[in-house]
């Protein structure tokens, strides 16, 4: 089996690929959120609030793609798997059932604030390990910034 060499010390390697993992799993979790949320939003809002939740679904899965396949890039293999992501998301628990527009909305608002808060940190964490990683979470960071702030807007 051919085995991928990153071009990084063994030390930042470790800080980025943890780093990297980190955000695959809170990525791939806001997906599946924001996702369930869509199909069972109701309420006077429900057209706008679960197009925009799809908004999140396709930015967050797009994210978690160039996160692992940067992790691949430098040799570390990528663990995306459900009961990967069920143990290592920061986000919290996701209403069951029929939610409220106004409830969805937040939803969505404490789940970004919950994800967005971990990509700053390691924003921080791989700024002198990994210039280029950094420069991922940071793009990560602020579309995650964009899309809480239009939530937030939406619940006034």
């Amino acid at each position: 089996m051919y085995v991928v060499k990153s071009p990084l010390s063994d030390a930042n390697l470790k800080t980025v690929s943890e780093a990297l993992q980190g955000a695959l799993v809170d990525l791939v979790d806001l997906a599946l959120v924001a996702k369930q949320i869509h199909w069972n939003v109701v309420g006077p809002r429900f057209r706008s609030v679960h197009l925009q939740l799809d908004e999140v679904v396709d930015t967050a899965r797009t994210h978690s793609d160039i996160v692992a396949e940067r992790a691949s890039a430098l040799g570390v293999p990528p663990d995306g798997r459900a009961a990967t992501v069920a143990v290592g998301s920061g986000i919290g628990v996701t209403p069951e059932g029929w939610v409220d527009d106004t409830a969805a909305v937040q939803a969505l608002v404490d789940a970004l604030g919950a994800v967005i808060v971990r990509m700053r940190e390691r924003v921080a964490a791989t700024g002198e390990p990994d210039p280029v990683t950094q420069d991922i979470f940071i793009q990560v960071t602020a579309d995650l910034e964009k899309q809480r702030w239009m939530f937030q807007a939406a619940n006034g």
